[in-house]
């Protein structure tokens, strides 16, 4: 038997550690029974101490490669998506790989155990932001299993390669223009959801231009946009009734910018005569926007291809960059009013 099977922990040895039965450790892995709360988290303590994989995994890793990559995604709403899956297959596609995607709309990170994809029925995973939970990262890495994080920075220790944007530089820039060329200084900032990587960079960014500007950083002009056209609309929809002075809004991404002129259009206001909007990403619908969008254009498709080619690296030689920063443009349109 090789030596990495002898040294597997196996389902018995979870059952020992968590004092329950074979079949109790089964239910919880596989979701197929009622198990109480207190014996399911006995279970998953015995499994993260073990370091377990459903042995499924180890036979498919053991026998043959998949030639079939992963990619988890946090939800599938928008066209960014469809542009990053875009580019992984371009790249994939060369090397005569498969792609498979697997999106959870379910609030909490998933973990190894609940999800489709993994050991059992892919070489590698390329997952983003955050799709998986740290200790699935970390257990999977432990067992050399080829992973490229979007978006995401690796836990403290791990050495997972990463490819994501230069955030605070583009949201620098976008501000500088703003204040520069369009003469704005009440500039409002919708950011992503507290956590999102993306957002922390890009509202490092905004407030460093602001600072550089000497323009004092009023915190009732930031806002949580969530990467969501309704939840921006309804911030700036309050933001307007409260009747706060603002003169332009930089969205953390251009699905919150759309959401921002629409709650400013409803409101009866211009776009961007009255309150000027920028976003960032420059998606494929936001030159299309009314007014179109001026927006920081991040190469989301090149930041998929990269991706994917970075795991491929992985898979066959072992080594990949650790950080890829793909670099960003402004593209001025008319939302911030000075086209």
């Amino acid at each position: 038997m090789p030596e990495l099977e002898r040294q597997r922990a196996t389902i018995e040895d979870v059952a020992e550690r968590a004092g329950v039965s074979a079949m109790t450790v089964s239910r919880v892995i596989n979701k197929t029974g009622s198990v109480a709360t207190q014996t399911a988290d006995r279970v998953y303590s015995a499994i993260t101490e073990l370091n377990y994989i459903p042995h499924r995994g180890a036979r498919a890793l053991a026998v043959q490669k998949t030639n079939t990559l992963g990619l988890i995604l946090p939800g599938f709403s928008d066209v960014f998506f469809l542009e990053l899956i875009g580019g992984i297959e371009a790249a994939l596609i060369e090397k005569g790989y498969a792609l498979l995607v697997y999106s959870s709309t379910q609030p909490k990170k998933q973990t190894v155990l609940n999800m489709p994809l993994g050991e059992h029925n892919t070489d590698g995973l390329i997952i983003f932001t955050d799709s998986l939970d740290d200790v699935s990262l970390r257990r999977l890495h432990s067992r050399r299993f080829p992973m490229v994080l979007l978006h995401h920075s690796p836990p403290e220790g791990l050495d997972i390669p990463c490819v994501t944007f230069e955030n605070k530089k583009g949201a620098y820039r976008m501000v500088e223009h703003m204040i520069q060329q369009c003469g704005h200084r009440r500039i409002a900032f919708l950011a992503g959801e507290p956590g999102n990587e993306d957002s922390y960079w890009r509202e490092v960014g905004y407030k460093e231009a602001l600072a550089t500007h000497n323009i004092p950083l009023d915190l009732g002009l930031i806002g949580i946009g969530a990467f969501d056209d309704q939840v921006a609309e309804g911030v700036v929809s309050q933001w307007i009734a409260d009747g706060m002075e603002i003169e332009a809004i930089f969205a953390g991404d251009d699905v919150s910018a759309r959401g921002a002129i629409r709650a400013i259009q409803k409101a009866g206001l211009s776009v961007p005569d009255d309150i000027a909007v920028a976003g960032f990403d420059d998606g494929l619908l936001s030159q299309y926007l009314d007014p179109p969008l001026t927006t920081v254009h991040a190469p989301i498709e090149d930041a998929g291809r990269i991706a994917a080619e970075q795991l491929l690296r992985l898979i066959h030689s072992g080594q990949a960059e650790s950080l890829i920063l793909l670099p960003t443009k402004l593209v001025i349109r008319r939302s911030c009013g000075c086209y």
